[in-house]
């Protein structure tokens, strides 16, 4: 008979889990919650752990019930919880329970609830760990946070040259069961060097009697164990692999990484460039969520670049009001500064994206330069000639006004929207070539340069144009 979760949509059978879980945990029914949570697999029982943890009265509940889990589900489970509902647990649970989870854990997911954990806890774990992996934490400890040390595992498959293709297998039989993948082997010389790779499909189909040496690649792509995680996502990015070997700085293989570890990294990446260009600056550098983060923390992320921007829009009042002879005589000239300095931010925000975009992927670099500029300047003006001949319809048309100021507005609109257009593309490269992060530069950046330059433009044409 098929499980009833099968027979309907599978969100729809979560949510009913979920509302089934929460009162039986109000009755303290926790066996029938925890027959619930094992009708799911591990990254859903996660999930839901994660939903009753968020309840701050059931939190010792939910730990209860997490105990009840047989021991190799509750290591995956706690493995894809986030950090801080990780430490709700630790806190609940005994020593020797902890233990075992560290023990059983992959050893990058290890590496990186180490790193969270309070130091007293860790030195625990440690004093029970045996001698050469506790040795080889401390090592992996030691590497910086954003580098492709701290994203690697030391257990992969590594092969000897001289080896036939039937010894090969023969280890990999016998040494497999704890490696990261299978699926490419690494060759390794008498000093730990690596000098080539040969996938597991290759040997299976091979002579048994064929030396390692004579099949292996000797072309493939390494990564340095200090290249920092940005530049090692976007190896992946480029070459589609599951795997990539990490080499010290005398080429000794000391780890791989694979590619489920990269898309933790890519989510990082991505959400740190979207609040860079919405000028949010996490000066903690953290991985909490939008609802766990205190008010005070959310203020200092945003508050610097809205500051920068406040002062940026009082030098644009500033003009406004050098302007106020102009503004008296053609009053209907404000109606149109809302629309002029909205479109050039908006043009602004657009190029600047394409080229943050184009520079995080490669597909730019700083010798694109004056090509960027160029491109940028054909696309503006044809985008505001466009602009400008829908806006002289409407302001002559609709709103009657004479054609002096349908031409006034609309020649400040073509000159705005080139020039956010090319800043657009500018300050993005620009800060590239400063070593600055271009997310963070560009909106901001924009947003206030662009209006400070609008409203110049908009009021020189109306004296040039109006004679004013």
């Amino acid at each position: 008979m098929m499980d009833p979760i099968t027979l309907m949509q599978p969100e729809l059978a979560f949510e009913e889990s979920l509302e089934k879980i929460f009162e039986w945990i109000e009755e303290k029914r926790y066996f029938q919650v925890r027959d619930e949570l094992l009708k799911y697999n591990e990254a859903d029982i996660a999930e839901m752990i994660e939903e009753l943890l968020e309840e701050t009265d059931l939190i010792e509940s939910t730990v209860v019930i997490y105990r009840l889990l047989p021991k190799a589900i509750s290591v995956e489970v706690f493995s894809y919880l986030p950090a801080d509902d990780q430490l709700k647990i630790i806190d609940g649970i005994t020593d020797k329970e902890l233990n075992y989870i560290v023990q059983e854990l992959d050893f990058d997911d290890k590496i990186d609830i180490l790193e969270e954990l309070p130091s007293n806890v860790v030195d625990k774990i440690l004093e029970k760990t045996p001698k050469d992996e506790r040795k080889l934490i401390n090592t992996f400890l030691n590497y910086p946070d954003d580098c492709a040390g701290s994203l690697m595992t030391p257990y992969y498959i590594s092969l000897q040259k001289e080896w036939t293709v039937g010894e090969a297998l023969a280890y990999i039989k016998k040494e497999g069961t704890d490696a990261e993948t299978l699926l490419t082997c690494y060759v390794k010389d008498s000093g730990r060097k690596l000098i080539g790779i040969v996938s597991l499909s290759k040997l299976v189909v091979t002579d048994d009697n064929v030396r390692i040496l004579d099949i292996m690649h000797t072309d493939y792509v390494w990564l340095n164990v200090y290249d920092d995680q940005e530049e090692v996502s976007e190896a992946f990015k480029k070459y589609d692999f599951i795997a990539m070997p990490v080499v010290d700085k005398e080429h000794r293989i000391v780890g791989i990484i694979t590619v489920d570890d990269i898309l933790d990294v890519i989510e990082d990446e991505t959400t740190e460039d979207i609040e860079y260009m919405a000028g949010i600056i996490d000066l903690e550098d953290n991985d909490q969520e939008y609802l766990d983060k205190s008010v005070f923390q959310h203020v200092k992320a945003r508050l610097p670049w809205l500051l920068t921007m406040m002062v940026a829009l009082m030098v644009t009042g500033a003009i406004v009001s050098s302007f106020e002879e102009v503004l008296s005589k053609v009053v209907v000239l404000v109606a149109y500064m809302p629309l002029l300095m909205g479109m050039g931010g908006n043009t602004g925000s657009q190029a600047s994206t394409l080229i943050v975009r184009g520079l995080s992927l490669n597909e730019v670099d700083l010798e694109d330069t004056f090509k960027v500029l160029w491109k940028e300047f054909r696309i503006s003006f044809c985008i505001g000639a466009v602009l400008s001949v829908f806006n002289f319809a409407k302001i002559m048309i609709v709103d009657g006004e004479s054609a002096a100021i349908a031409f006034t507005v609309c020649v400040s609109l073509i000159m705005i929207v080139t020039f956010a257009k090319c800043l657009g593309g500018l300050v993005p490269m620009l800060a590239k070539k400063l070593n600055a992060d271009p997310a963070l530069m560009a909106n901001p950046v924009i947003a206030s340069l662009t209006d400070m330059v609008s409203v110049l433009i908009y009021f020189l044409m109306a004296k040039l144009i109006l004679g004013l």
